[in-house]
């Protein structure tokens, strides 16, 4: 999540009203709809977004109308991540409400002046009474990010140490943010060895750098950025990444893929980002779809 104009909270939200209340049909249109034929009755391909923020402000408008058109588009499960203490709560409650949404809770990095000690042993609260639910699948969004103004890299280490040492504890993955990072990042998860790896989510670094995360047992997460005709080096290590490294994500609201430039990102879009990305790599979506869709079930456990 790099935090661009759509994080910004509820004074955001009265932007989007006057073109995203409209965007789905109503039950009542829906069912004079003419039945649907049987080779209709499926999306072509599988999906799970391994990546979004769709409890943030941007979707309060229209987040059920989202969750139904990511069903009709074959997006079959959502993860939804926690970045502060005062949003865990709200993902948690979503995960419970919505059969295809999960939740992951962290403290992220941006967020550092907002985190407090005690929020640490919080966390370490909610993974106990959590422990073995299944739709908490993961610690995050935690990491690094350097790109950000004067970066306090001493705190940023110490949080995600003490993170990376629940997920040990617990036995999960993390999802990780890595913004100009990555060297000290690889660094960190050597000496963690985690049973069960996790994802660098949203991948723009260097096939060295990707060859690293690999070895390690990472996933690297692929979304909206690396549809753009200028992201000429990630379009290069797209091409050389094997299929069981990759997942698929969006970042929603953040990184919209190129096909839906200047929109809020959704999940529901994650169908064009795999067809973008595939066309890039230069498989079929459908094999781009099923090695993301195995790669996300081997990961979190889901059958």
């Amino acid at each position: 999540m790099p935090l661009g104009r759509f994080q910004r909270g509820p004074a955001s939200t009265a932007a989007w009203r006057s073109w995203v209340s409209a965007t789905s049909r109503s039950r009542k249109n829906r069912a004079a709809d003419p039945p649907i034929q049987p080779d209709q009755e499926k999306p072509v391909v599988r999906l799970i977004d391994t990546h979004t923020h769709l409890d943030f402000h941007p979707f309060d408008p229209d987040r059920d109308q989202v969750l139904a058109r990511c069903r009709e588009a074959g997006v079959e499960r959502l993860l939804v991540l926690g970045v502060h203490q005062a949003n865990w709560a709200r993902v948690w409650q979503m995960a419970l409400d919505e059969p295809s949404v999960y939740a992951a809770l962290g403290l992220h990095p941006v967020f550092l002046h907002d985190h407090q000690p005690a929020h640490l042993d919080q966390l370490r609260g909610w993974l106990v009474r959590l422990q073995g639910q299944h739709k908490l699948c993961a610690i995050g969004e935690i990491g690094l990010d350097y790109y950000i103004e004067a970066p306090d890299k001493a705190r940023q280490q110490q949080l995600l140490d003490a993170q990376l040492d629940l997920a040990d504890e617990f036995e999960l993955p993390v999802l990780l943010h890595v913004r100009r990072a990555h060297a000290q990042m690889i660094a960190t998860l050597k000496q963690h060895k985690l049973k069960r790896a996790g994802i660098a989510h949203a991948f723009s670094g260097s096939w060295e750098e990707a060859r690293e995360y690999i070895r390690l047992g990472y996933k690297l997460g692929l979304g909206g950025a690396g549809t753009w005709p200028q992201a000429h080096r990630m379009h290069r290590v797209l091409q050389q990444l094997p299929l069981d490294s990759i997942v698929l994500e969006t970042d929603a609201p953040d990184i919209a893929p190129h096909s839906h430039a200047g929109q809020r990102n959704s999940p529901e879009f994650l169908p064009d980002i795999c067809r973008e990305l595939a066309d890039i790599k230069g498989i079929s979506p459908e094999q781009l779809a099923e090695a993301s869709y195995r790669n996300s079930c081997e990961l979190f456990g889901w059958g």
